[in-house]
């Protein structure tokens, strides 16, 4: 049938038949799903199950769970108010059951070095995963839904056949998701931690985060109360840990009272249990597609997030509620589930990437430990970007005062309006304008424009502003527009821009940033085709090795040792210019793909002399011209200096490796490193989101103790805030932000109330220092709203 339904008698073929079809059928042209079948009993599946048939009465939905009906792993679950809200308005009953059992707290407490630091404010709701299980069990029960326990799901292809709409709730092993992998191209990431689930029989009194330091490394204690007289407990800590500490060798009740002996602290010396726990590690699962046919993945199917930000269950419900929403509002079946997976994904994407950052922070606890403690506190209050300064502010301004006293901040400062000093160079706050190419210059000149677009941005209270990449030469330019200080007359259109910058916005420092295009030049203006060779006019092309940017990209000469001299000098020339043209720091470009930058990537330098093969040999050059223009730069002035952290690419640059480049410069003297990514090959493949490169400044800062300037999708004032106070940084360069508002800066403390001197106006913009008033605006409404029917009530 593809009239959008099957018979009400259709018939499954008998389980351990061959399937008449090894692919889904395609979802009928018309009408909605009548008969589904859910594949999997968790809270995801039986919640869609629930929705689905109290929205149509006369659907016949299945639900296949392979487990008993009492047989559930793990022991509390954490839901969201939002979550909750989002119950409530699509099933009354289901909210009232569930209100009626949850345990609510609002602390997080956090246990480091036999110190206990709690913040307030956050507001959780928990509940026994059992219960949960069985509220749903009765709603689907008192609803009609045909509930199968004990039971395998019959193959896939058998249910595609035999009902409209096949949900994939089979979890993170997902059978569903395997048997069609061609088509929903899944991507399983196993991460660097074993944990494991345990319980215990009391209740902690907060969210309680505790670190021990033993003598195989550390491990880590999340737990938090499920129930009046329970708690969930996760024991947590690194692969190599685990198995120094000898876990691998311990059986379940072994491993439970080993966990409990480690911290018999947190648990004031009670005992742990186990339900068939096992040590294992978590598993990133993402998918590219999330239904095929008549056949949609759901909850942990679909995709995972990591427990440290209570999110799989939280997931999975909201799965349910658009499924069924989508369901409800589309005429099609498969106009829903395309509807779902649009108003899903970004949601999930989102969620999966503060997972991560809440994961991996994690995996790298040992590197905070030394930290300030309510630093430390701070830091791992905010590991996922989505518990922010501000909004921990308003949930606790005690606790963030505190934070911020000890930080340093002045009374009534945010941190992004600290001091920072470098060398001889005091900056009054945290702000740098980060470089941004105009391709705007003629002969390598900056006129009007640059002293315009500087100007404006000086005038916007950054601490720092940085200029574009300037060239060292005519040849080591990227377009015909890019700026030069290869000239006396390039040199006296900077310094008419740093007069400017000195007269008109005292407190600002302004940075020159100096480079060679190397294998990317010779290209278009970026509006007119960015890294596409120009039509005429080209200009030869040197590099540490003849690889061409991409194809269709100009071939570089490979660089001789006389070459590599000249352009040394070169640098050196124009780091002579910038100290006179006024420059009050210098930073050396190594970094996107550019002629240094070019020495450092193994995917770039093929060379087999001194400069090339290990990567001490490939830090050669760049070292060398580090030297160089320290040594005509003025000793009072500091240098810094850019590198691509990661080139996205196998093969590449790692974190490791950038590392020790950055130490490798903090040993020749630079001050401090900007740390960026990628732009180095064509083939990258980078991980966006935002402050998606921060995590590779904190790691320098961390391991080498230089201070770093993150970049990278940072856009608020409140992730400065975050990012400083938190030591994952020194300070933030924000680009696009000040192409969309020159007084970023200016309006970020107008914002928060700040009138101190780490954002001084100028005084013909005083009158604009208050923010104007704007209009209201509507919060959203529910998604998904029924009115509510009798039914029996979960007891």
């Amino acid at each position: 049938m593809r009239d959008g339904h099957r018979p009400a008698d259709a018939r499954m073929p008998a389980e351990g038949a061959r399937p008449a079809t090894g692919n889904p059928q395609p979802p009928g042209s018309t009408g909605r799903p009548r008969r589904i079948a859910v594949i999997g009993g968790g809270p995801g599946g039986l919640y869609a199950a629930a929705l689905l048939k109290r929205l149509d009465p006369g659907r016949h939905i299945t639900v296949w769970e392979r487990n008993a009906p009492d047989d559930t792993f793990g022991f509390g679950v954490v839901l969201s108010d939002e979550t909750l809200g989002g119950i409530e308005h699509a099933d009354p009953v289901v909210h009232a059951a569930l209100q009626r059992e949850f345990v609510r707290w609002d602390d997080i407490d956090i246990v480091h070095r036999h110190t206990r630091h709690t913040s307030g404010g956050h507001g959780f709701a928990a509940l026994g995963r059992r219960r949960l299980l069985e509220i749903l069990h009765e709603r689907c029960r008192s609803l009609g839904v045909d509930l199968r326990f004990r039971s395998e799901a019959p193959y896939p292809a058998w249910l595609a056949e035999a009902y409209d709409l096949v949900i994939a709730a089979d979890g993170v092993h997902s059978t569903t998701r395997e048997t069609y992998a061609h088509m929903f191209r899944p991507h399983v990431a196993d991460h660097r931690c074993r944990y494991i689930w345990l319980a215990a029989d009391f209740a902690f009194d907060a969210f309680r985060f505790e670190i021990a330091e033993t003598e195989h490394g550390v491990m880590q204690l999340h737990g938090y109360p499920f129930a009046a007289d329970a708690s969930t407990v996760i024991v947590e800590m690194r692969e190599e840990v685990w198995r120094a500490a000898g876990f691998d060798g311990l059986g379940e009740q072994e491993s439970v009272e080993r966990c409990a002996k480690i911290f018999a602290a947190a648990l004031g010396g009670r005992p742990l249990r186990s339900h068939r726990s096992a040590w294992t590690t978590f598993r990133t699962v993402v998918n590219e597609h999330w239904s095929h046919g008549n056949v949609v993945l759901l909850g942990d199917a679909a995709h995972t997030a990591h427990f440290s930000i209570g999110s799989g269950t939280k997931l999975a419900v909201e799965d349910a509620l658009a499924l069924a929403a989508c369901l409800t509002e589309h005429p099609t079946t498969a106009g829903a589930l395309a509807a779902y997976e649009a108003e899903r994904r970004p949601v999930v994407a989102s969620t999966q990437r503060a997972a991560r950052a809440s994961l991996e922070w994690f995996e790298d606890l040992g590197r905070y430990l030394d930290q300030p403690p309510r630093q430390f506190a701070f830091n791992l209050l905010t590991r996922s970007r989505r518990v922010t300064h501000d909004n921990l502010r308003l949930r606790d301004a005690r606790f963030t005062e505190a934070v911020e006293r000890e930080f340093g901040c002045p009374p009534g400062t945010p941190p992004m309006f600290t001091r920072f000093r470098l060398r001889g160079l005091t900056l009054r706050n945290r702000v740098v304008v980060s470089p941004m190419d105009m391709y705007s210059a003629t002969d390598g000149v900056p006129g009007d424009f640059h002293l315009v677009h500087l100007g404006a941005r000086a005038l916007g209270g950054a601490g720092l502003l940085m200029t574009e990449m300037v060239c060292v030469s005519a040849e080591g330019r990227i377009t015909p527009g890019c700026t030069g200080l290869y000239t006396g007359r390039q040199a006296e259109g900077w310094r008419r821009i740093t007069d400017f910058v000195h007269a008109q916005a005292p407190g600002t420092a302004i940075g020159v940033q100096l480079g060679h295009s190397g294998r990317k030049g010779s290209t278009r203006l970026m509006w007119e085709g960015m890294d596409e060779p120009l039509p005429e006019g080209n200009w030869p092309l040197v590099a540490a090795s003849p690889l061409p940017y991409k194809p269709g990209s100009q071939t570089p000469g490979r660089l001789s040792r006389a070459r590599l001299t000249d352009i040394r000098e070169q640098f050196t020339a124009a780091a002579w210019r910038a100290a006179r043209a006024g420059f009050d720091l210098l930073e050396l470009h190594c970094a996107h793909g550019y002629l240094l930058s070019g020495f450092l990537s193994p995917l770039t330098n093929r060379r087999t002399d001194g400069y090339g093969g290990p990567l001490a040999n490939r830090l050669r050059f760049p070292l060398e011209v580090f030297d160089a223009v320290r040594g005509v730069w003025p000793e009072e002035r500091p240098m810094t200096v850019r590198i691509s952290a990661t080139d996205w690419a196998d093969g590449g640059t790692t974190a490791e490796d950038a590392v020790k480049i950055a130490r490798a410069f903090a040993a020749h003297g630079a001050d401090a490193i900007d740390v960026s990514t990628g732009q180095v090959v064509a083939e990258e493949r980078p991980e966006f989101g935002r402050s998606y490169q921060t995590p590779f400044a904190d790691r320098i800062r961390h391991e080498t103790g230089v201070p770093v300037i993150a970049v990278g999708a940072i856009s608020s004032w409140d992730d400065v805030n975050s990012l400083i106070l938190a030591g994952r940084t020194d300070l933030c360069a924000l680009a696009r932000p000040h192409l969309y508002d020159p007084n970023w800066t200016l309006h970020a403390a107008a914002e928060q109330g700040y009138e101190g001197p780490g954002a001084g106006w100028p005084a013909p913009y005083r009158a604009g220092s208050r923010r104007p008033r704007t209009g209201r605006t509507d919060a959203p409404k529910p998604r998904l709203t029924l009115e509510s029917r009798p039914a029996p009530c979960p007891r």
